[in-house]
């Protein structure tokens, strides 16, 4: 398998399931803002959306959509457990990669992100999130993990969460968030995948800055 993606952006959350799995997998870096590889070659012949992650899998197959994407590499090493297999916790999965994908990432943290959104553009999402991560918080309280074990759905939702270190939403403010984050930090996989996606991402910045 090899693995498209851009440092720090939602696709830490497919690396940091692949480190849970102990997959035998490639990385291959994208500049999501030239839309091209490290080679330089142009990454829209491969995701014509232009967006990461992109797996590919042994079989040449081309997937995309982060809760896709995640699911795919849970069912492809079950015995890490990284997704329950059907029943009720599948669909519990799928309610929370789905919260995740849809009312954070790209209801929050997208807008916050975006350097061409505006102050009142700004102000309207932290309202929105104020509801969200209320939502999120009162969920959490008493509970290590999204489902009874640590499961894609954690991956990503650590991978979203991590971006308000630059959106300047505190997450102090919610205690259960704030406590899970501190968790989540320690984990290995996570740790590692963080530190790796840091060192890239400083890395490409200092490319941008120097053409």
């Amino acid at each position: 398998m090899e693995l498209y993606y851009s440092p720090l952006a939602c696709s830490m959350a497919t690396r940091i399931a692949l480190y849970e799995a102990g997959a035998d997998a490639g990385f291959v870096g994208v500049d999501t803002r030239a839309k091209r590889l490290a080679d330089g070659s142009d990454f829209l012949a491969i995701n014509a959306m232009g967006q990461v992650p992109v797996l590919r899998t042994d079989d040449g197959e081309l997937l995309t959509e982060n809760p896709v994407v995640l699911q795919y590499v849970a069912d492809r090493y079950p015995e890490s457990r990284l997704a329950p297999r059907d029943g009720m916790a599948r669909y519990r999965l799928q309610q929370w990669l789905n919260f995740t994908t849809s009312e954070l990432h790209k209801a929050v943290f997208v807008p916050l992100l975006d350097p061409a959104a505006n102050d009142g553009a700004r102000e309207y999402v932290r309202q929105k999130a104020d509801v969200r991560l209320g939502y999120l918080d009162r969920y959490l309280q008493g509970r290590d993990y999204l489902l009874d074990r640590f499961t894609v759905a954690d991956a990503y939702l650590v991978t979203v969460l991590n971006w308000a270190t630059y959106t300047g939403i505190d997450l102090a403010k919610w205690p259960a968030i704030k406590a899970y984050m501190d968790r989540m930090y320690q984990r290995p996989s996570i740790a590692k995948a963080l530190a790796e996606e840091m060192d890239l991402h400083k890395q490409q910045q200092a490319r941008r800055t120097s053409r």
